[in-house]
């Protein structure tokens, strides 16, 4: 809705929404382009919330618009679709048009991320410019904020995001192929561009260019007066000043920032309630006016460049509270899905990418005081992007993913963006020829990204080691993620970075005081010391490692190393559970061999394995044969990685696989797994869960009850075992007592009778049971069993030796005679010369 508060009616918007039901998307979008082209903004002022609504859908879900989520390249709406919303398209012509008169547009403040939305209610200004001056209360008491047209429109695309999704029956397809997941690379690669500056407006109207719109002439009311705080002056912010229009490149910046901005709050911001209700209390501002007091006294204060500001509110809130309370403050119920982590990772790609754009003579120099007059604006902004913008949100976001999401292959989204961000060297633009490992070393440049972003590295590695150590690591997926982080944190350099950046952390805060005396640092010249600069480095690197960790984890953190004593236990558990699922995955991988050898065609036959029960427990079908081959090797790359990584003593590394050698696994794996005794047999421990999910061992399971009672197999046809079980049970009835009769003989024919109707294998197979006191199953007297004629092998034998007959000129009587007379024979034969086979 607009912000007007009488709307008068359009025709054009009444045509509009009739056309839409009636005539196709193609000539409802050359309906738009006519109507973009030839109507005033005044006009096109009232079409712009519906068409927005029309094409995301409406914030309420109610209307689903052109799904542009579930629409593929292979539709034939797609490239009309991509051509309308294109950055230079008529879509984004009709914003600028609007722009262009500073029309505003409201977006309630329920639909905003919802501990942004609460925060608001409680009276609490986010600390986001995105927010400012914008918050309105209308007659109808529902806290709404103020967009302009561009603000307005990337929210509703944004936000469209987080829309539940409904596929609609039968339709499958890659998130990454979408006409949204286009659309936001697309938006990034032009208002985000690597190369070159923003592209301007290429739309103007009588009144001038479209400008970037100022704070002075955005309507605000002041918060005091509906019982609001009134925003903290600290929260000052030096982007969408005024000052940005002395140069005619900034005037295009605030469309970056802008999208930037709304991309990261409506897709990272989770942040909890508690969080912005301690950020105002008094004592908290006191503190922060203190804690920034110090920074400005403090004799390393680097020069922060435009934008950077310094700590910003959500990052001096956190080091006054304790770890155990700042566990409370964010967790809160957030799940995204596996196109929003997706979509997310494109985003941190691209800013890396963008980031690395910047000219070496730009990254190298210090920014100077009024550094708007010597390097662009876009530059500026290229520095301070992702540690202003995304660094601690992003962590956020990735931290609650890693210790939400489900145990299974579909984490390798989170991981894959968690690896993407700890990488910004793979996004300069440098092609790599080859991954050798002179390539694969990592520059010293990139020492102040790994210091400053330190838990990312260290923090959610240790989650991740945790996550590693509770999953089936015989799966082939699970192998492959496992080997994914141990390859990137086996890079060279890349240990020791970190480690040199747990160092910084860890020294002494009185050290650090006392390197320089209040006054400042003296220069050669005024007698000060050669060495004063680099210790001035050395102390600011410091403070910046600190004021990173502090500001998430807290001031009263504990932290711990990634390569400290506590974690290296941890990595050596690792270490033995990959060892144990590769010998696990080369047993499966042969076991599989075999199975697969005698479950040959030969095997319809009669040649292959009998035993029905012989199949192995120990993982998934689709994860056998070549899967695990895949798997032993990808677990034998990452052990090497992870040696590398910690620099694991060969002969301890030695010792350790030694123990875990392949004739004790063997061993154990013949042996039951660890279980106590209880009164109604035995009961699993938690070890022995572990062992039978790593598939270490597994209980020796067979069907021990009736075995004209056990459940129909998949080489069974269902109709004929029910069929000649009533035949059979019918015979039983009737005849029992002569079968049993015959039976009982000690002669020739009690002998034959047995072969025929017992089951000699139900006596030379019988086990204890290890689960239960109970002896299996044992027949109670001799019966006829016809299950055997079910089996789809026996009918496939059947049907040959028939064939093979009628190819001889017999009928089918005839052939019945001779496949009974043959079964006689046998019969007669193994009674008499049985036992002799046996013992031979």
């Amino acid at each position: 809705m607009a912000a007007p508060t009488l709307q008068q009616p359009s025709f054009v918007l009444a045509n509009l929404k009739a056309d839409s039901t009636t005539k196709p998307l193609l000539h409802r979008c050359q309906d738009l382009v006519k109507i973009i082209d030839e109507y005033p903004a005044k006009e096109l002022h009232l079409i712009f919330p519906w068409l927005v609504e029309t094409v995301f859908g409406s914030l309420d879900g109610i209307i689903t618009g052109w799904n542009l989520r579930l629409l593929h390249s292979r539709s034939p709406e797609y490239n009309i679709i991509m051509e309308f919303l294109n950055p230079s398209g008529p879509m984004m012509k009709l914003v600028y048009k609007l722009q262009a008169e500073e029309y505003k547009y409201e977006i309630p403040v329920n639909y905003l991320p919802g501990p942004v939305k609460a925060s608001i209610q409680q009276g609490v200004l986010p600390d986001c410019p995105l927010f400012h001056n914008k918050l309105q209360f209308p007659l109808s008491g529902l806290l709404t904020l103020n967009f302009n047209p561009f603000e307005y429109y990337m929210f509703n695309f944004a936000y469209c995001l987080l829309m539940p999704k409904t596929y609609p029956p039968g339709h499958h397809g890659n998130n990454t192929d979408t006409a949204y997941f286009v659309l936001v690379d697309i938006y990034l690669k032009y208002f985000l561009p690597s190369e070159g500056n923003v592209p301007p407006s290429p739309f103007s109207d009588s009144r001038g260019s479209v400008t970037a719109p100022s704070p002075s002439r955005s309507s605000a009311l002041s918060l005091s007066g509906y019982g609001v705080h009134s925003p903290s002056l600290l929260k000052h912010h030096i982007f969408h000043q005024p000052t940005v229009n002395a140069d005619p490149a900034a005037q295009e910046i605030w469309r970056t920032e802008a999208l930037l901005q709304m991309f990261v709050e409506v897709w990272l911001h989770h942040y909890s309630l508690e969080m912005y209700q301690k950020l105002q209390s008094p004592q908290v501002k006191l503190a922060l006016l203190q804690y920034r007091l110090s920074m400005s006294s403090m004799p390393c204060q680097p020069h922060a460049p435009p934008g950077s500001g310094t700590l910003h509110t959500y990052q001096v809130l956190l080091p006054f509270h304790s770890p155990s309370a700042l566990w409370g403050l964010l967790e809160e119920p957030f799940s995204p899905t596996e196109e929003h982590v997706l979509v997310v990772r494109l985003l941190v790609k691209h800013l890396h990418a963008f980031s690395n754009s910047l000219k070496p003579e730009q990254l190298s120099s210090s920014p100077p005081t009024h550094s708007h007059t010597h390097t662009s604006p876009l530059e500026e902004f290229k520095r301070v992007v992702v540690q202003r913008f995304v660094q601690q949100k992003l962590y956020l976001f990735l931290q609650h993913c890693f210790g939400h999401w489900p145990l299974d292959a579909s984490f390798r989204a989170i991981l894959e963006t968690w690896l993407s961000y700890i990488q910004p060297w793979r996004y300069t633009g440098e092609k790599v020829p080859s991954p050798t490992d002179q390539n694969r070393t990592v520059l010293e440049k990139w020492e102040p990204f790994v210091q400053e972003n330190l838990l990312v590295y260290t923090k959610l590695f240790q989650v991740f080691l945790n996550r590693a150590l509770r999953t089936d690591l015989v799966n082939p997926k699970n192998a492959l993620m496992v080997f994914r982080v141990a390859k990137v944190f086996s890079q060279v350099n890349l240990p020791e970075m970190i480690q040199k950046g747990e160092q910084l952390f860890l020294e002494p805060e009185h050290v650090l005081h006392h390197r320089q005396p209040r006054g400042g640092y003296l220069t050669p010249g005024q007698g000060g010391s050669f060495l004063s600069s680099r210790q001035r480095v050395v102390t600011d690197t410091v403070f910046k490692v600190k004021s990173h960790v502090y500001s998430i984890e807290g001031q009263d953190c504990q932290y711990k190393q990634m390569f400290g004593t506590e974690l290296r236990g941890a990595v050596m558990k690792l270490i033995q559970q990959i060892a144990q699922a590769r010998q696990t995955a080369k047993r499966i991988s042969d076991h599989s061999s075999e199975m697969a050898a005698n479950n040959s065609f030969l095997s319809w036959f009669g040649l292959g394995s009998p035993d029905q029960n012989n199949t192995f427990n120990g993982t998934e079908p689709e994860e056998s044969g070549e899967c695990l081959k895949k798997t032993h090797d990808l677990l034998d790359k990452a052990l090497e990685f992870i040696c590398q990584i910690f620099k694991l003593n060969q002969g301890q590394l030695t010792q350790l696989m030694s123990n875990l050698g392949s004739s004790e696994e063997d061993a154990n794996a013949k042996q039951l797994p660890d279980c106590i005794q209880g009164e109604n047999g035995l009961i699993l421990t938690d070890v022995g869960r572990m062992q039978i999910i790593n598939g270490l061992r597994r209980f020796d399971i067979q069907y021990q009850g009736d075995p004209e009672l056990q459940p129909i197999r998949s080489y069974e046809n269902a109709a004929l075992v029910r069929l000649f079980y009533r035949l059979s049970t019918a015979v039983n009835e009737r005849f029992g007592a002569h079968m049993n009769a015959l039976c009982s003989r000690s002669d020739f024919l009690g002998r034959l009778g047995r072969h025929y109707l017992t089951d000699p294998q139900t006596f030379t197979r019988i086990r204890h049971n290890p689960v239960t006191q109970r002896s299996p199953y044992r027949p109670p007297h001799p019966r006829l069993s016809l299950r055997t004629l079910a089996s789809y092998r026996t009918l496939l034998m059947l049907m040959l030796l028939y064939m093979f007959g009628a190819l001889l000129s017999l009928g089918p009587v005839s052939s019945t005679l001779i496949i009974i007379s043959g079964a006689f024979l046998y019969g007669l034969f193994m009674t008499l010369f049985g036992d002799k086979i046996k013992t031979h």
